[in-house]
């Protein structure tokens, strides 16, 4: 930047910098532009840890009162620190002269000030590291916090602005018959709350509770039971296995516990773990060499088609072709966990699709299909064990098991004593995946399925889908939906009887139209009973509840980004919310207190224009312009979220409305012969 700012137009930039690297050389960095006399803003992140090769802490006190005096000395015109706690500096904390303290929340208001001073500023991000915290709190060395955050699904859009706001991993999609929402992973979750800051009221604050596992008594009836003494594999040559995963979540654990099992049973032994930057979210895959003696191993990395057992913790990682390089059919088996792990992009794109087909065909191409052993350890170790982290342990165990690792049991169980992280409950673990490995319906008995399914096809979801209307609001709203359903149905039915598709768009669609989330009804999904039961069914305890809202008519604007500004409610919340309810009757009429507001009419005419829309294709459709005619039903499918959010996503809709109702009256007049010249 110092030798592009005088070529450019770009008055100002923000440059990111570490505290490890500050520490090392970036003040280097930060005295050279204070010479040139540039205009930029260093955004320095004091997160206590070298996360980038590993999480260590730096050479020297990176301390934010220290770092802000030092820069200060070098010449920079303004500091700022912006701190997740702003109340652990005292006021006789010692600052250079200017500087100001801030809570993260102020942070765009923040750099929008210092973009504007010229010259050299600085700010400083004081913030531990989300995955160090966690790590800390398995460790006992940091406090773990009253506060949990859980989704209401029944509220939620899946409009994915939670995941925007926070960029975090902990934020996983859940399919349900209504489409797809969002829940909260509590076992990767690292308790920052940032994602309470997506507009949306499903997010709801949860304390005093810890994550709800299966009953001790069940477990002991479990651990009881006979369980036959693993074989161990043959080290007639080296033993090679890759563990792939994804960072934070026990990978190089397992490759940790692995080496000291093998140091216990007097084998040699070699560990390779290939992290790259991914301390939290990110690949990461071991090698791990076994042999009778040291001197058998003379490279610690694995071969191509060289690795005897891969342990696919994640189907992502375990499928990249550098991983499936390592394997060979006839040489590798392979023990997969099924969880469907979304990567970081789904932060960034809401409708991402898990690629489960490519993936289940990469490894069984790799490895053959009969020497893939498939096993539901998130799950079963979230429902068993409290924790999903558990379910790399599980898979352990679960090789151990089916004879597929060349150590004892007792050596491994040693290697978890000797580790000292989390014991207990990594006993548990591979003796679960040792009974699972021994008999999976046993261990599967002592998850309860709940629910069945809800069956997708296309009757079933339109009664259920007027059942929920009618809750909605009342049996003429359910029939007016049905009396659509069946329209176009008869419609698609007569006049394109060798086409499909649109009738079931637009049973999904209008549905979603006419069950919009309005005060009334956020009040019900709170209210009827089943997220009290979800409560339950995720946490143990008596849950004191906080509920994160933007009321319209008593929130003030965010002076950032001009939105309304959510609000924190105790639980006492759900009294307003029960009257709320049983007023939904009210909705739509000249009594409705709500009906003014320019979100409750924008949901009333996207609910009119669908209908006028597809009377048109009831009347129109032709086999030339049923798939224009599909295009037009999915149109809102996009129309997600609450308040400023649906704003953007029903612009883009009339966009894409506006180019399927081209398409479908084009397609259905008919073409002009072309004349020769």
């Amino acid at each position: 930047w110092i030798g592009q700012a005088p070529f450019v137009d770009t008055d100002h930039v923000f440059v990111n910098l570490g505290d490890g690297t500050y520490s090392h050389s970036g003040l280097l960095a930060i005295r050279a532009s204070a010479a040139a006399n540039i205009n930029i803003t260093y955004k320095i992140l004091c997160n206590d840890a070298v996360a980038m090769t590993g999480g260590q802490s730096a050479d020297i006190d990176v301390s934010p009162p220290r770092i802000a005096r030092q820069v200060a000395s070098e010449g920079v015109r303004e500091i700022r620190v912006v701190a997740e706690d702003p109340a652990k500096y005292p006021a006789t904390m010692h600052w250079p002269r200017g500087c100001t303290v801030h809570h993260r929340d102020e942070l765009e208001l923040v750099q929008r000030d210092l973009a504007k001073v010229p010259g050299l500023t600085v700010l400083i991000y004081d913030q531990v590291c989300a995955a160090e915290k966690r790590r800390r709190r398995k460790r006992g060395t940091l406090p773990v916090p009253a506060h949990r955050v859980i989704i209401n699904e029944e509220v939620c859009e899946g409009c994915g602005d939670c995941g925007l706001q926070s960029n975090c991993v902990a934020i996983v999609p859940v399919e349900t018959p209504s489409g797809r929402k969002r829940q909260i992973d509590q076992s990767s979750c690292n308790m920052d709350m940032s994602c309470i800051k997506g507009f949306c009221p499903a997010l709801v604050t949860v304390s005093d509770v810890r994550p709800r596992r299966s009953k001790s008594r069940a477990l002991h009836s479990l651990e009881s039971a006979h369980l036959p003494q693993p074989a161990m594999a043959p080290l007639d040559r080296p033993w090679d296995i890759v563990v792939a995963g994804i960072g934070g979540t026990g990978v190089v654990t397992i490759g940790a516990l692995l080496g000291m099992a093998a140091h216990v049973a007097g084998k040699g032994v070699t560990v390779l773990d290939m992290i790259g930057m991914a301390q939290k979210g990110g690949a990461v895959v071991s090698h791990v060499r076994i042999a009778d003696t040291p001197g058998e191993l003379h490279a610690p990395r694995i071969t191509d088609g060289g690795t005897r057992l891969l342990l696919a913790c994640d189907m992502v990682t375990a499928a990249a072709p550098d991983t499936l390089r390592k394997l060979a059919p006839g040489t590798t088996t392979a023990v997969v966990n099924t969880e469907k792990t979304m990567t970081g992009a789904f932060a960034l794109d809401p409708d991402l699709e898990y690629p489960l087909p490519a993936l289940e065909k990469a490894l069984e191409d790799a490895v053959g299909s009969a020497a893939i052993h498939v096993v539901d350890a998130t799950r079963l170790a979230s429902r068993l064990l409290g924790d999903g982290i558990a379910a790399n342990l599980f898979m352990l165990g679960y090789a151990l098991q089916k004879g597929l690792l060349p150590l004892p049991d007792h050596a491994i169980d040693r290697a978890i004593e000797l580790n000292g992280v989390a014991v207990e409950m990594n006993r548990q673990a591979v003796l679960l995946g040792r009974h699972a490995a021994h008999d999976m319906a046993a261990v599967c008995s002592l998850v309860s399925t709940g629910d069945a399914p809800d069956s997708r096809d296309e009757g079933t979801l339109v009664e259920r889908h007027a059942a929920f209307l009618a809750s909605w609001q009342d049996r003429a709203w359910a029939e007016r939906y049905l009396d659509l359903v069946h329209l176009i149905s008869d419609a698609e039915r007569r006049l394109t009887p060798d086409c499909n598709g649109l009738a079931v768009a637009v049973a999904r669609e209008a549905f979603r139209l006419m069950s919009y989330k309005d005060e009334y009804e956020v009040a019900r999904l709170y209210t009827d009973g089943n997220f009290r039961k979800r409560l339950q069914e995720t946490f143990e305890g008596k849950p004191g509840l906080q509920f994160h809202l933007a009321p319209p008519l008593i929130s003030h604007r965010d002076p950032a980004s001009g939105h309304r500004a959510k609000r924190t409610f105790g639980s006492w919340i759900l009294v307003v919310f029960r009257c709320l309810a049983a007023m939904r009757r009210l909705r739509g009429t000249v009594l409705d207190p709500f009906g003014w507001q320019r979100d409750r009419r924008e949901e009333r005419r996207l609910i009119a224009d669908y209908f006028e829309r597809m009377n048109e294709v009831a009347i129109a459709l032709t086999p030339a312009n049923h798939a224009a005619a599909v295009d037009l039903a999915n149109a809102p499918s996009g129309i997600r979220g609450f308040g400023h959010v649906k704003e953007a996503a029903i612009a883009r809709a009339r966009v894409q409305e506006a180019e399927a109702l081209a398409a479908f009256r084009n397609a259905r007049q008919p073409q002009p012969a072309s004349s020769a010249a």
